[in-house]
Formats: C-alpha cells, sequence, structure tokens
C-alpha cells in the first residue's frame, strides 16, 4: 500500500557461536523469517517471552546489524540489501528509544550536547537553526527550556525518558522502535509517557514499532499486533480482532496471564510448562509443541506456517479444532 512505512517479510538473522575448541560452531536462529507492515501514524506492538527474538528484531528495524535473509523494505528501499552508503542514509528515517533511561544517556553530556549531536552529524542546519530545534522538542516533551544546560543525573527516571524521546523524535523519523520503553518507570509516570508518545504520533506521523512483554500497556498504545515466540511469528493480525479471541495456543496463555482488575475482562489463567527451549537447539516441527497441550505427533514433525484464520494470520495445524 502507498502509506506502508516499513514491510518485513521472511526477515531472518542467524548467528555463528562457538561451542568450544572440539565441537566447533552453531547457529543461533533469533529471528526466523518474520513478516508484518507499519503503517504511517499507526502501532505495531511485538510481544513475547524474553528470548522470543523481540530485541534482535529491534535491531534489524535500526540497522545495527545486517539481516541474514529477507526483506526490509523501509519507505521503498530494501536496506537488507542496500549498501553501506545507504543505509547510513536511510538511518535518520528509523529512531530508538530504549529500556532504560539510566543507560541511554550519556552523562557526560548536557541535554543540549545530547540533543544537538544527531543534528550536527545529520543535517545542514547552523548553529542557531539547531538551538531552535532543539527549543521546540524539548517544550513537546514537557521539559522547561532551562533543562537543556543540566546533566542527566539530575533528572528523574521519566524526565529521562521524556529526553531520550526527545532525541528520538529531533530528526522528524518515519519510524521509531521504542523497546520496552516504559517497563524501568514508576507505574505513576508510565501512562504520561504513553500519552506522549501517542501525542506525537499524531503531530509528526511516524509509525511505531513498540516491543514490550506487558498486554496491559501494549492494549492501549498498539493497532496491530505481532506474537513471537523463538524466533518467529505465531499470531498476527489487528490489535482488537486477537484480544477479543486470540486463537494461538501461546498468544491465549499470554492474554491469560495479563492481569484485570474487572471480573468480566478476567480470562480462564491458562498454565505453560517448561522453559522456552535455546534458540541453539530448538525443538522440531512446530517450535512450541513441548509446551503446548494440544500437540499432536503432527506438531513434533512439521512446521506450521502462517495462515488466514478469522481475520488474522495463526501458526498452528489445529487451531480450528482449538478453537471450535
Amino acid at each position: 500500500m502507498a502509506n506502508d512505512l516499513l514491510v518485513a517479510r521472511d526477515l531472518t538473522r542467524h548467528y555463528e557461536v562457538s561451542r568450544g575448541f572440539l565441537k566447533g560452531h552453531a547457529v543461533v536462529k533469533a529471528l526466523n523469517g518474520v513478516s508484518f507492515t507499519l503503517r504511517a501514524k499507526q502501532t505495531l506492538a511485538v510481544v513475547g517471552e524474553s528470548g522470543c527474538g523481540k530485541s534482535t528484531l529491534a535491531r534489524q528495524l535500526t540497522m545495527i546489524e545486517p539481516a541474514t535473509a529477507g526483506v526490509l523494505n523501509i519507505e521503498g528501499v530494501d536496506v537488507a540489501r542496500a549498501d553501506a552508503a545507504t543505509v547510513k542514509a536511510m538511518r535518520a528515517k528509523v529512531q530508538m528509544v530504549f529500556q532504560n533511561p539510566y543507560a541511554s544517556l550519556n552523562p557526560r553530556k548536557t541535554i543540549q550536547s545530547t540533543l544537538d549531536e544527531p543534528l550536527y552529524i545529520n543535517t545542514a542546519l547552523s548553529a542557531g537553526e539547531r538551538r531552535d530545534k532543539i527549543d521546540a522538542i524539548v517544550a513537546k516533551v514537557g521539559l522547561r527550556p532551562e533543562h537543556v544546560r543540566r546533566y542527566p543525573h539530575m533528572f528523574s527516571g521519566g524526565q529521562r525518558q521524556r529526553i531520550a524521546i526527545a532525541r528520538a523524535m529531533i530528526l522528524n523519523p518515519r519510524i521509531v522502535v521504542a523497546d520496552e520503553p516504559v517497563s524501568a518507570l514508576d507505574v505513576s509516570i508510565q501512562a504520561q509517557i504513553l500519552n506522549l508518545f501517542m501525542d506525537l504520533q499524531d503531530e509528526f506521523e511516524t509509525g511505531y514499532v513498540f516491543i514490550s512483554h506487558n498486554l496491559s500497556v501494549v492494549e492501549h498504545v498498539a493497532d496491530d499486533l505481532l506474537v513471537m515466540y523463538l524466533g518467529a511469528a505465531v499470531e498476527y493480525g489487528e490489535k482488537s480482532t486477537i484480544y477479543a479471541r486470540p486463537l494461538h495456543p501461546y498468544t491465549q496463555a499470554l492474554m491469560s496471564a495479563t492481569p484485570a482488575i474487572r471480573e468480566e475482562d478476567r480470562r480462564i489463567k491458562i498454565k505453560i510448562t517448561g522453559e522456552l527451549p535455546s534458540p541453539l537447539n530448538p525443538p522440531s516441527g512446530c517450535s512450541f509443541h513441548k509446551r503446548c497441550p494440544y500437540a499432536v505427533e503432527r506438531c513434533k514433525q512439521e512446521v506450521p506456517q502462517l495462515r488466514e484464520i478469522d481475520g488474522r494470520q495463526v501458526a498452528c495445524h489445529r487451531v480450528e479444532e482449538i478453537n471450535a
């Protein structure tokens, strides 16, 4: 579609790791053929357990690491196959907000210097024009003009995350990747930061990729939902459709573990047994079969492909039987 900012098709990232002098090398399939689309002014939430590939996906989208295979099309440019000069030029279009506001800001630089750096590197603006942009973005994220002369240690966690958001938005990016951007903040501050994200999205028409393990947060910010397990997508579609009736057993278990205040919002608890398998030695067939209460012999042997079911894509052999 014309307003697609980002299109990923079978995006893959494998790492070769050493297993010791005698055992040779092994391949970690951190990201294993993920596909999705991000549109302007919309938010794609990526959810799953730790180790499912969320952060690896973030590094792909921000072009920190090259893809092993697949297509990553950003505004018509396939950066997965582009040369170094093209990738460098495209990086200004994709910015990132990190999880820890205490670690993501340089403690030796004032806020003025932190916000000036991306403008100095990526634009031809004069010093005065850069100051004007800094003043404008500082006001938009809810900080005062005098704050720019201070250092990160002089701010609270919520204020630091506002500064990190200002740094990400100062280049007017088309896409922002937010990796657990509120999980390190007090609950009382989380709503303020989420509202700030949504206000800036409306103003700048930015597309967000919002990575989180908190499904309560995701429910408030997302338009589309991508559920990942062991490097692959197991369910993908509109958030409202999936929240109303999750179909994949893994999605059902994640949703059932989400706390709800109102009794009518509470789901029957589904307990997943066992640990997340190692990506060094993933199970054959469906990667979820060892923990799935509905697994049969076919699940152990055949890898399920994403297919259209009830308004979303699901990777499960028995999804119709389970949800009949």
